[in-house]
């Protein structure tokens, strides 16, 4: 200190703390002066007490303007130095550094000035405290004094320009720091940041595309900025490192294609596309290198393929296409059960596209990659039946095909028509809305008689009868309508002819047994037209319901259309077909007088000729139960073959007639049971009145029989 003193007038050190700038300027001119004699004398040891001495009792007083003189003092000191300063710098810079975060904002400045007069004298030499001022020049880029941001800028660009000229600069050092502000939201700050970024990233020797991962997820960030100018700014430097990317030959994409995934799902919409660019860009480099990646940029593609914006939508189709083409195997971290979870979490995505995409994905991994898909069967497959139900067709028809893939081996298809059939028993909707679809396709992709026999096989051990009777109903209509079944139908006309059909027949029998009129649908398509007459005669009181009746009419108006054209066409020939003739006319007696079925059906027998057009004279079908007497043989309809005699007397038409009402009989016994229960449950419920006069019973006369009348049938004559 004394040293300090005795180089130093004291009218010097008076004007360093005046209050007038002018004074402080030339009491500063006058140090600056002292110091350079020291210097060309090289007494360094007075020029260490002068620089403590305006840091001890200047730049550390409690007034403020002994702190503005101090730092006019070190600035000029250091400019006394000239060349030599680099040896003081340990003692000139920190009280400076420090002063950046003085209460006073004229402080502050001067600190800003001060250390631009420095680093104009030192240049490359105060590099190692770089880490120091790029902290306080963070902060004052964001300080309240327009003044002082105006002084932080102008150090800011001579640091800049001293950094890319230095081989001192550390970038390893460096990155930590720019890591910890890169998530400041502060818009002075951001842009202070992606300045930064620009400028270290144009210097040849500094590799700041190797440390791009660190920063990468706060240029995302910046994207999102209500700043206009900072969301270009940002947009700029993450094109030019995408420029690079592509020009470089390695890049760490693995740590970066997890930062753009997260960004993919950004609610801001340029966020969203300029990652999705950049995955795009990223599959198309990366290539084999992204494998470990694929379930997670699967994730961050699906949902933008429904994105609102049309260039996002775009881009993340092109990147899905780009990404499916990548054959990766599972030696290679190919991770087929990640890939199969994001797939099915998509399924339950509320956008169409993205749960087709989702499908085709699964789609393309049961291609290449059967038994690891299988592997994880149980994963999916719950999910892919509830996809059974989704709103569009597309999203149905794909799930099929997905289901008819895993279906090729015999118990993947047996599991997936037990849960089929257990789905529309739980969700009659389901069978309503999707079952006919659901159907056909299924016999489009494995086969109609396949799944017909295998749903057949289901139903007939199903012990809820209700709905194997609803069910029943469903596959018979389908059966009777689709054009994918019409093979089946033309193998079940030839019954009576062909084994395979004679076995398909047999097969349906029973599950079809549920429903009166799927079984004369049956018997009417396979043209066994005595058994039809033979069922139509069982059926009994209990039997016409107004269930019945609906799906009577069903099948009246059916037998109007091309399906049953062969049909038709065989009552021009009355004498070889009377048996279908009494079928028809059984269901005709069946059917309300008033009702369309009823004048449609009676239109038609009306124009059945009363001769036979080959000559034949017409027989009389025999009356009551062709099989009363035990003969399970039959008089066949048509021109029949003795070897196809022989075929059709391997159907035990009277067992079958027995099992057709026997399963009847259940549906009676529960049907009793039901109008009980609910009988029972309203009489519990009603209030006690008075007792009314009591009406006249019916006569038995006029009580319909227990068992339908057969005498209009027995004496039917054509």
């Amino acid at each position: 200190m004394a040293d300090a003193l005795s180089v130093i007038p004291s009218s010097v050190i008076r004007n360093l703390s005046d209050k007038l700038y002018e004074k402080r300027k030339n009491a500063a001119l006058e140090i600056e002066g002292i110091v350079k004699q020291l210097a060309v004398s090289g007494d360094h040891e007075k020029i260490s007490a002068v620089i403590s001495l305006l840091t001890t009792e200047f730049t550390y007083s409690p007034q403020a303007n002994h702190r503005k003189g101090g730092l006019i003092g070190l600035a000029a000191a250091t400019v006394g130095l000239t060349s030599e300063a680099s040896q003081h710098l340990e003692q000139i810079v920190p009280p400076v550094i420090n002063s950046f975060s003085d209460q006073d904002s004229r402080v502050r400045y001067y600190a800003c000035e001060a250390l631009y007069n420095i680093a104009k004298v030192v240049r490359g030499d105060f590099i190692i405290f770089f880490n120091q001022i790029f902290d306080a020049l963070c902060k004052l880029s964001a300080d309240s004094a327009a003044n002082v941001q105006s002084a932080a800028h102008l150090l800011d660009r001579l640091v800049k320009d001293i950094v890319t000229e230095s081989d001192q600069f550390s970038i390893e050092e460096f990155i930590p720091l720019l890591r910890e502000r890169m998530n400041v939201l502060n818009p002075f700050v951001r842009q202070f940041l992606v300045g930064w970024i620009t400028v270290l990233d144009s210097v040849p020797d500094i590799d700041m595309l190797g440390f791009l991962p660190d920063f990468l997820d706060g240029l995302f960030n910046m994207l999102s900025d209500s700043s206009h100018e900072i969301r270009q700014q940002a947009d700029s430097a993450l094109s030019e490192f995408l420029q690079e990317i592509k020009n470089s030959p390695s890049v760490d994409y693995g740590r970066m294609a997890e930062i753009l995934v997260q960004r993919a799902a950004s609610p801001d919409e340029f966020t969203r596309l300029t990652a999705i660019t950049w995955i795009n860009e990223f599959v198309k480099l990366g290539g084999d290198q992204l494998v470990p990646y694929y379930a997670d940029i699967l994730g961050a593609i699906l949902p933008c393929i429904s994105d609102k914006e049309e260039k996002i939508r775009v881009v993340a189709r092109e990147t899905n296409e780009e990404l499916r083409s990548i054959k990766g195997e599972p030696e290679e971290a190919f991770n087929v059960g990640a890939i199969l979870s994001i797939a099915r979490r998509q399924l339950d995505s509320e956008w169409e596209a993205t749960r087709i995409e989702a499908l085709d994905w699964i789609s393309t991994l049961l291609d290449r990659h059967r038994s690891e898909v299988l592997c994880f069967l149980n994963d999916i497959f719950d999910t892919l039946l509830k996809a059974l139900s989704d709103s569009s067709d597309e999203v149905v028809l794909l799930v099929l095909d997905i289901h008819a893939c895993i279906a090729q081996d015999p118990p993947h298809f047996r599991q997936l028509v037990v849960f089929l059939v257990h789905n529309f028993q739980i969700d009659h909707s389901l069978l309503e809305r999707r079952g006919p679809l659901i159907i056909r396709r299924l016999c489009v992709l494995l086969g109609a008689e396949r799944v017909y026999c295998e749903l057949s096989t289901i139903l007939e051990e199903e012990a809820d009868l209700d709905f194997a009777c609803i069910m029943v109903q469903a596959l018979n209509l389908i059966l009777l309508t689709s054009s994918e079944l019409s093979e089946l139908r033309r193998l079940l006309k030839q019954s009576l002819a062909n084994a395979a059909g004679k076995d398909l027949f047999v097969s349906l029998y029973a599950s079809w047994s549920h429903s009166p009129m799927a079984i004369i649908s049956l018997c009417l398509l396979a043209q066994m037209y005595q058994h039809a007459s033979a069922v139509i005669q069982s059926l009994v009181e209990e039997d016409i319901n107004v269930k019945f009746l609906v799906q009577l009419d069903k099948l009246v108006r059916l037998l109007e259309t091309p399906i049953f054209a062969y049909l038709r066409l065989q009552l021009l020939e009355p004498g070889r077909y009377v048996w279908l003739l009494k079928a028809l006319y059984g269901l005709l007696m069946l059917l309300p007088q008033q009702s369309a079925a009823f004048k449609i059906l009676r239109t038609r027998l009306k124009t059945v000729p009363s001769y036979s057009f080959n000559g034949d004279k017409l027989k009389q079908a025999p009356s009551g139960n062709p099989y009363s007497h035990g003969v399970s043989q039959i008089t066949l309809d048509g021109d029949i073959t003795h070897d196809n005699g022989n075929l059709q007397n391997e159907i035990d038409f009277a067992s079958r007639l027995r099992q057709f009402e026997q399963i009847q009989q259940q549906h009676r016994m529960l049907a009793a049971k039901s109008q009980s229960r609910n009988s029972s449950t309203s009489l519990s419920k009603e209030v006690p009145k008075a007792k009314e006069p009591r009406q006249p019973a019916t006569s038995d006369t006029n009580r319909p029989p227990s068992r339908l009348s057969r005498q209009g049938l027995r004496q039917l004559q054509i």
